[in-house]
């Protein structure tokens, strides 16, 4: 695999972060996640929603997994280079019951899935009935029952994680995408989209403290058979995505009417993307308040949104290593960056050669033989045929951005997200990270 490389302004600001990040924070130990807990939609699901409604099909995960897995991605998902990283297997999804192993945690997401509860039905829209609070419920139920089986014992005991892994364990969250697309596909002005964010917010941050109160019962419970040091030398510890720009999703742009003046240089809408990033202002103040309060979490806020938006602007640059399977017959395929916001499905032409109402898997008859639809899925880097979600080789590059800190708030490099420390330094790090971010 070719090493992807961090960009200079990028080395720059993680030295001078590094430099004011308190001295105690790199002298503990990294955190050693036993498990991972994680909440979202289809940027996190690795099996949810296709063991509701079937399997997802061809080509998604041939390029990893040779067959589908559960992921709308043609490998794998942000989630799964986490579980990686930190030395865990792949987290299997809550909702599958073939083969699942829930030892190091679970996957409550669904593709489709919102923070808030949809007025209509999948079959209509599409959008998931597993909503941020039913996957809480979900992880309730989970956390409670495990424990009850465990105690059969033999096998059962080795398929469900210890308790004291729910104390211990990384929680991650990645979700707001769809509640604010669902508006877009209804046609809702952007005044009124905006003006529902703050409720989308204050359901978001209820989920947290009543996730978080679990947490503290959990360690009253827990702390009956252990001493105090042995159970708050860890915190809970929160790893938070913000939504993306879904001004450049094309799914998004194929269905709107759009001015050349609300357009950016690289073709996603100003004021779609104005609303991810409102968004994404009220979820980190959220997420500064529930510091506060919360005075056992350790929350770690990630700006996905910054890293995305980066990686379409360097489309063009970054594919020189991130074809890794573009036959010669398709090199001139750079050539559609950054402007046309490449997908895969290049044989229906239009602005960005893409059609809302084909769906990846599907097969037609062209020149008399049968086509996969959206074949050439392992070549585009940067979304799936429905413009939504990261491919593998996006992801890879993502994950090469985030994992260091450079863009968390308190910046932090995610094996040491578990470590609660106040980094006074960070009135000073602001203003560098929102530079880098214009440039």
């Amino acid at each position: 695999m070719v090493p992807v490389p961090i960009p200079i302004p990028i080395r720059k600001l993680l030295i001078f972060v590094t430099l004011l990040l308190p001295i105690s924070i790199f002298s503990l130990p990294e955190c050693n996640f036993p498990a991972i807990f994680n909440f979202g939609d289809s940027n996190s699901d690795t099996g949810g929603l296709s063991a509701m409604f079937g399997q997802i099909p061809p080509p998604y995960g041939e390029t990893y997994f040779h067959s589908p897995a559960g992921r709308y991605c043609d490998g794998r998902l942000l989630l799964d280079l986490i579980a990686e990283d930190l030395g865990l297997p792949y987290l299997s999804p809550f909702l599958d019951s073939m083969g699942t192993n829930f030892s190091h945690g679970a996957n409550f997401a669904t593709a489709g899935s919102t923070i808030q509860r949809q007025n209509t039905s999948f079959f209509r829209s599409k959008y998931s009935p597993i909503v941020l609070d039913i996957q809480y419920v979900e992880f309730s139920d989970f956390l409670k029952r495990s424990q009850i089986i465990r105690q059969r014992g033999d096998f059962f005991k080795n398929l469900f994680p210890e308790e004291d892994k729910f104390s211990k364990a990384l929680y991650t969250f990645d979700i707001g995408q769809n509640d604010i697309t669902a508006s877009y596909k209804l046609h809702m002005p952007i005044e009124q989209v905006e003006a529902f964010v703050p409720n989308l917010i204050s359901q978001f941050k209820t989920t947290i403290k009543v996730r978080h109160s679990t947490y503290q019962t959990l360690i009253f419970r827990y702390e009956l058979n252990h001493t105090k040091e042995c159970v708050r030398s860890r915190w809970e510890t929160f790893w938070i995505h913000n939504t993306g720009p879904v001004g450049c999703y094309t799914y998004i742009l194929d269905t709107q009417s759009l001015t050349a003046a609300e357009l950016d240089k690289f073709g996603c809408a100003i004021p779609f993307n104005n609303v991810s990033q409102y968004f994404n202002k009220k979820l980190k103040e959220a997420i500064i308040e529930l510091r506060t309060e919360l005075q056992s979490a350790a929350i770690t806020y990630v700006d996905i949104y910054s890293v995305k938006y980066s990686l379409i602007g360097k489309a063009k640059e970054l594919g020189k290593f991130a074809f890794l399977f573009l036959r010669n017959k398709w090199n001139n395929v750079l050539d559609y960056f950054p402007k046309e916001l490449f997908n895969c499905n290049m044989t229906t032409g239009g602005k960005y050669n893409f059609n809302n109402r084909k769906r990846c898997g599907t097969t037609e008859i062209v020149n008399g033989e049968e086509n996969l639809d959206c074949g050439f899925l392992r070549r585009s880097i940067v979304a799936d045929p429905l413009g939504r979600n990261s491919l593998l080789r996006a992801n890879r590059w993502i994950y090469s951005q985030i994992a260091n800190g450079a863009f968390s708030d308190p910046p932090v490099p995610l094996k040491m997200a578990c470590h609660k420390g106040e980094v006074k330094a960070m009135e000073l790090v602001t203003p560098i990270f929102e530079a880098h971010k214009s440039n």
